[in-house]
């Protein structure tokens, strides 16, 4: 068992691909389409950006929808290649960039895009303003900061990042002088089918247990086996919300 979690720990990840563990896992998904409503506004816009594309995936997918300018940004450097190299053959501008709430500004001019979107990607409301052409429009769709809170607290930790809620964000934009369309808020479940599965998960995202090894939290992951024979999977609350805004004329 715990070999099978020591190779599961190593397996590789590329992009934001878990394509690994997809039979192994059931992650269930809000009410709305995040990519059926960035394409319907990226086919009425002339320009649009992606903020942290990730290695493109995604992005990838609206290329149906694409307008004539088309940029994206990742923070990432291993996913930027990635990203270039999906991307790139598509007409897709990739540049490289830390887009939080925390970094310098986006590099590019005011008023340069259309259409901006943002699928669990942090970002600068007042930048997102200044980016984001007269009657342009915005889309984000994030992670609720207290996702996969009670699978923290299994290893010891608290969610990093509590305050990012749908209010918060919301709140952020109409400080920016942004408008505030739309606001959608859920709560759903992710299930893992065998702890190898959860183990991949969270070499995958290690911010949310920055320490996490099979070795370390051996106890731990013993425990979430005993739980799972007894269960018959292991399920963890998460959440999701969307925010569409525009800026005015």
């Amino acid at each position: 068992m715990l070999a099978e979690w020591l190779k599961e720990e190593q397996a590789p990840f590329v992009g934001w691909d878990f394509s690994h563990i997809n039979d192994r896992t059931i992650e269930e998904k809000p009410p709305w389409s995040y990519a059926a409503m960035a394409r319907s506004l990226m086919r009425a816009a002339s320009s649009a950006l992606d903020l942290g594309t990730g290695g493109g995936e995604i992005l990838a997918e609206l290329r149906d929808a694409y307008p004539t300018t088309m940029t994206a940004t990742e923070a990432y450097p291993p996913n930027v290649e990635i990203a270039d190299a999906r991307l790139g053959p598509l007409g897709v501008t990739v540049v490289p960039y830390e887009a939080s709430e925390a970094t310098a500004p986006l590099p590019f001019p005011d008023a340069s895009y259309d259409v901006i979107i943002s699928r669990h990607e942090a970002y600068d409301a007042r930048e997102v303003a200044r980016v984001l052409a007269p009657r342009g429009h915005f889309l984000t769709q994030q992670v609720t900061g207290t996702s996969h809170a009670a699978l923290l607290q299994e290893f010891g930790v608290v969610p990093q990042f509590p305050d990012v809620t749908a209010d918060r964000l919301a709140s952020d934009l109409r400080a920016a002088n942004l408008v505030v369309d739309d606001v959608r808020d859920w709560r759903g479940w992710h299930f893992f089918k065998d702890v190898g599965a959860l183990v991949y998960y969270l070499r995958a995202v290690p911010w949310d247990v920055p320490d996490f090894s099979v070795t370390r939290h051996r106890d731990v992951l013993l425990g979430l086996q005993r739980r799972l024979e007894r269960d018959g999977q292991l399920g963890f609350q998460i959440g999701r919300f969307l925010i569409a805004a525009h800026k005015p004329a």
